[in-house]
């Protein structure tokens, strides 16, 4: 299972979503899609205002600046990976670390 932890400086996501073998799997797929997408969407617009961290299958990302603009991208992402994880409930759970 693919676990993204939301905190209010770090997005943390970790695991695999075992819907498939590895290479074939359409929720790691479309995962990473989107994550990848909003990191390279935030980057372009001000390379300063997240950080990447990669490490034993999990990835990081500290956002350094809660402008509007990244605060409208980190959202979008989160709801299009809530949007999976509705469809996949199996396969990825979001967890909010503030609430």
């Amino acid at each position: 299972m693919i676990k993204v932890k939301v905190g209010k400086d770090i997005i943390s996501i970790i695991g695999h979503a075992n819907y498939d073998e590895y290479g074939k799997d359409i929720v790691c797929a479309a995962v990473s899609s989107v994550v990848i997408t909003s990191i390279e969407g935030i980057s372009s617009i001000d390379n300063k205002a997240i950080d990447i961290n990669e490490k034993n299958n999990e990835l990081n990302i500290i956002i350094n600046k809660h402008d509007d603009i990244t605060n409208k991208l980190i959202s979008n992402m989160l709801k299009c990976l809530k949007e999976i994880s509705s469809k996949y409930p199996k396969n990825i759970k979001i967890i909010n670390k503030e609430e």
